[in-house]
């Protein structure tokens, strides 16, 4: 028999094909995200070391995605950066990401798992406002809906907003107005020397806002921060219920399970923790 009689091998299996496919896509992704988790822009040798993958096999990738424009090489540097692609993408994503639709699973499951009055709050002209609100099976009344503005130094929504934005004039002078208009035992609820600054300092310690009896009475709130992906605070997750019918304090079920969804939602608006400190971003958890 010649050897052109001889039959051909069998064509490699679809799956181990589909499989190999499926694993370069996934490496590929991974030096992409590497790079934009290293800052967008890295050398091979820190990349390679960084995705945990030999240099030549990051090269050949590399190489791919540059020439797919999702990469691209500075000029006489070894460094590379996210390319055009990759930002038309990130601007893409950056136009989806709004607080309401991110913290709309959050909501529901903070609303399941403790039974409490939930919802997300923005900053609105004439203060902190509600724009999605959340009620228990069996709701508690409260004069507060979609719509509804808070005090900045009164609730713990207004707080949050107010601690992580605390060197914006507009929110100061709003913040300054209503200490100024506020009767004596609110006032004296707070630091008399500064009261403001001593406030914000301590919600930024506790990475979340605690009130008790102060806005409702009858009613606490416990409030976390969202962040958006350049690290500003763009809302407020709260969830308020009775006085005395939940644990509301900083180290308390309500509030662990709060800051874990605030951060999940900031993960969806594109903000990537760090341990960033108290000045820049999420503040490190207090510890249970």
């Amino acid at each position: 028999m010649s050897t052109t009689d001889l039959p051909e091998p069998p064509p490699a299996p679809r799956g181990r094909e589909r499989r190999q496919r499926v694993q370069a896509a996934e490496t590929g992704l991974a030096v992409l995200k590497g790079l934009g988790r290293l800052g967008g822009r890295a050398s091979l040798s820190m990349l390679a070391a960084h995705v945990g993958e030999s240099p030549a096999k990051v090269h050949r990738y590399l190489a791919s995605l540059v020439e797919e424009g999702f990469v691209t090489q500075a000029a006489g540097s070894q460094q590379y950066l996210l390319g055009a692609e990759s930002i038309a993408l990130g601007l893409a994503a950056m136009r989806q990401a709004e607080p309401i639709r991110a913290a709309e699973a959050s909501l529901g499951r903070l609303r399941e798992a403790l039974s409490l009055t939930c919802f997300v709050a923005v900053m609105g002209n004439k203060g902190a406002t509600i724009v999605r609100f959340e009620e228990p099976w069996l709701p508690i009344s409260v004069n507060a809906r979609v719509g509804s503005v808070l005090p900045l130094l009164w609730s713990a929504t207004g707080r949050v907003l107010l601690a992580w934005q605390r060197d914006d004039a507009r929110l100061r002078a709003m913040a300054e107005q209503e200490l100024a208009e506020a009767p004596t035992e609110l006032r004296a609820q707070l630091d008399a020397a500064d009261p403001i600054g001593r406030l914000a300092e301590s919600v930024l310690a506790a990475g979340c806002a605690v009130v008790k009896d102060t806005n409702l009475r009858g009613i606490s709130a416990v409030s976390a921060p969202v962040f958006d992906h350049a690290g500003r605070v763009c809302a407020a997750l709260t969830v308020l219920g009775p006085t005395g019918g939940f644990d509301a304090s900083v180290r308390g079920t309500a509030a662990k399970a709060l800051r874990e969804e605030a951060r999940a939602v900031s993960a969806a608006m594109g903000f990537a923790s760090t341990g960033l400190n108290r000045a820049g971003g999420m503040p490190t958890t207090p510890t249970p």
